[in-house]
């Protein structure tokens, strides 16, 4: 049974899940949008409205809780311009949109993007 275990594995080590999930949220932030697999696009979007979240809280301690996170320049960007934006919303800051299968292997792909 698999009480309190939640996320995804994608057969991955856990390092590796870490720098995977962390790497699509800091392109995510830094392009606006982005084309990946379903699941990897849903493990994404949680990961990513809990940032903005925090950094919505706009003081110094959630600056460097992102800062150990994310990469510098996606922290920056996070924190100064997509944060307030959100200011007066309660969540719900991402959207996934379902696309097409792949001819390849047969996985589902998403876009992720902004509100």
């Amino acid at each position: 049974m698999r009480h309190l275990k939640k996320g995804r594995k994608f057969h991955r080590k856990k390092g590796q899940r870490k720098s995977l999930l962390k790497i699509l949220a800091n392109n995510l932030i830094l392009e606006g949008k982005i084309l990946t697999t379903e699941a990897k696009a849903k493990e994404t979007k949680s990961q990513v409205e809990k940032l903005i979240t925090l950094a919505k809280k706009q003081n110094l301690p959630s600056l460097r809780l992102l800062f150990s996170r994310l990469p510098k320049k996606s922290a920056e960007k996070l924190f100064y311009t997509i944060a307030p934006r959100y200011k007066d919303r309660r969540g719900g800051y991402l959207r996934i949109i379902k696309g097409l299968t792949k001819k390849r292997d047969s996985s589902k792909t998403a876009i992720i993007e902004f509100v």
